[in-house]
């Protein structure tokens, strides 16, 4: 390779959109190894949120706190970990942090969160450690590592996106099943140091070789402006961005509300079964391998549909697609309605299955929607934008859920979340590109939200 194609090359698209060309043996050897160095901080920090109902009847038996008490915690980790997204965004796009100094300080806040809770027996320190400082840094992993991957792999980042943060919840599914049959009382401290040093050892280590390519990078062996006209199937069910829009932008659309309402409404039903279905089971009177297997199916599902749901709107399109996750996850609640009223665990194991499937997999399609819908440019500041939606669905799904748990049956627990999820599938009918004249006919308009 020449040392002009090292220095980097400027392409400009029919769009209009720039691009910097550059495949220098550093570039290579950063877009390979980003994939290997993301997963496993995103793994280690799942655990905060994904394993938190596992070991929740430990943490109430240790410290003699209420159920309320305890997914309170949890309630108040999603609200942190949500809601430092968009400052994260906004300081790696508009600022130029670098990713190993937010991966270093992440390792930190990360590691406090089992610290507190192995240590801090009253409910303030609790707070404080798990909730706010570990929720923090669980955002700033989870921030980081799609952002990192997102610019080293331009050409592919829904793809990429949707496998690392599908790691986020399956990884964490043998950790939950052992949890499940072994945790208790008198294993919970020792248990959540040994999480909170490997939490700390595996952000830090990674993190530390984290680098972002120049701006605007594209590798030079991809080229943009065939990349732009491809006529593939993907490419005709996912139509671009009809223009760039800034964060800004994006708030003043119609489309962007909705977005954020269905990330609400879908969030908070995947939450809701994450967290209690331990809970749930145990109360049932389930057996104990029952439960565990039954986690690990539902996380194990959850992580995985985010990457299936990727391959399958490649084709049917990302708002047909979604549309279809959204109604899978309303059934998996009917199914764990019918399953609490008979109280059949066969049912139950199915019933998780499902719910698991469309648990996780609108996570990575509304990500796509961001591109597709306002452009790649800022899509890293407006995605995080909806994603901050999900700090209201830990707040519906975790802490509203645990006081009605108090008063409600596990039936109409269920039939509400079904109702719910039902409300988001419906709000897709109005999720329209924005940018198109006014002038189009609806028909047409239509076809190129797809």
């Amino acid at each position: 390779m020449s040392g002009t194609e090292d220095a980097g090359r400027e392409v400009r698209d029919c769009y209009g959109r720039l691009y910097f060309l550059r495949h220098s043996a550093a570039d290579r050897v950063g877009r390979e190894s980003s994939p290997w160095l993301t997963w496993p901080p995103m793994a280690a920090v799942g655990l905060l949120q994904y394993g938190f109902g596992a070991i929740a009847p430990a943490l109430m038996a240790a410290r003699g706190w209420s159920l309320t008490t305890v997914f309170s915690l949890l309630a108040v980790w999603v609200v942190c970990q949500a809601g430092v997204g968009f400052p994260v965004a906004f300081l790696r796009e508009r600022r130029g942090l670098g990713p190993r100094a937010v991966m270093l300080l992440a390792a930190v806040l990360s590691a406090a969160g089992p610290l507190a809770l192995a240590h801090s027996s009253g409910y303030a320190g609790a707070l404080i450690g798990y909730s706010i400082l570990g929720g923090a840094g669980a955002g700033f992993v989870y921030g980081t590592c799609t952002s990192t991957l997102t610019k080293w792999y331009p050409e592919r980042s829904n793809g990429k996106v949707s496998a690392i943060t599908g790691v986020f919840a399956y990884a964490s599914a043998p950790f939950a099943a052992a949890a499940v049959l072994r945790l208790d009382a008198a294993w919970l401290t020792m248990a959540l140091d040994a999480a909170a040093i490997l939490i700390l050892l595996v952000i830090a280590g990674f993190g530390a070789f984290f680098r972002d390519p120049p701006a605007r990078w594209w590798p030079a062996d991809v080229d943009p402006r065939a990349w732009a006209l491809s006529t593939g199937p993907g490419r005709r069910a996912n139509a671009p961005a009809v223009r760039q829009f800034s964060a800004a932008q994006a708030l003043r659309t119609g489309a962007l509300p909705v977005m954020y309402l269905i990330g609400i409404g879908a969030g908070a039903v995947s939450l809701l079964d994450a967290a209690f279905l331990v809970v749930f089971m145990a109360d049932l009177g389930a057996a104990t391998s029952v439960i565990a297997v039954t986690v690990a199916l539902l996380l194990g599902l959850n992580g995985l549909g985010r990457a299936a749901s990727i391959r399958i709107s490649d084709r049917w399109g990302r708002r047909r697609t979604l549309k279809y996750v959204l109604m899978v996850q309303t059934l998996g609640q009917l199914l764990l309605a019918m399953a609490a009223m008979s109280g059949s665990t066969g049912m139950l194991v199915v019933a998780s299955a499902v719910a698991g499937c469309g648990g996780g997999a609108f996570y990575p399609l509304v990500a796509s929607l961001v591109r597709d819908y306002f452009g790649h440019q800022n899509a890293l500041e407006v995605h995080a934008l909806v994603y901050s939606a999900k700090a209201f669905a830990g707040v519906l799904g975790v802490g509203v859920t645990a006081f009605a748990m108090t008063w409600w049956t596990y039936p109409s627990l269920f039939l509400v979340a079904g109702c719910v999820s039902l409300t988001a599938v419906v709000g897709i009918a109005s999720l329209q590109r924005p940018g198109l004249p006014a002038t189009l006919p609806s028909h047409g308009a239509g076809r190129l939200a797809g």
